[in-house]
């Protein structure tokens, strides 16, 4: 036997499916935003982790090298 539902549930789950229907490609877009500035945030970090470590050996180098020269000057 048929049950008869209420128009205005209908209505009510219609809208709800629509609206997550309407606001699928502005999620998607967020996350494809929210995930591309992550991984230009990781680069950034990651070039800027670089640079300090380059740095360092920059200086155990010239560090080495002074004591170098000092050693052949004043050894």
């Amino acid at each position: 036997m048929p049950s008869q539902v209420n128009s205005q549930i209908t209505d009510s789950i219609a809208e709800v499916n629509l609206e997550s229907i309407g606001s699928a490609p502005a999620v998607a877009l967020g996350n494809l935003y929210q995930a591309t500035a992550q991984a230009l945030a990781n680069a950034a970090h990651n070039a800027t982790v670089a640079q300090q470590q380059g740095n360092q050996v920059g200086t155990a180098v010239t560090a080495q090298a002074v004591a170098l020269i000092l050693s052949v000057k004043f050894g």
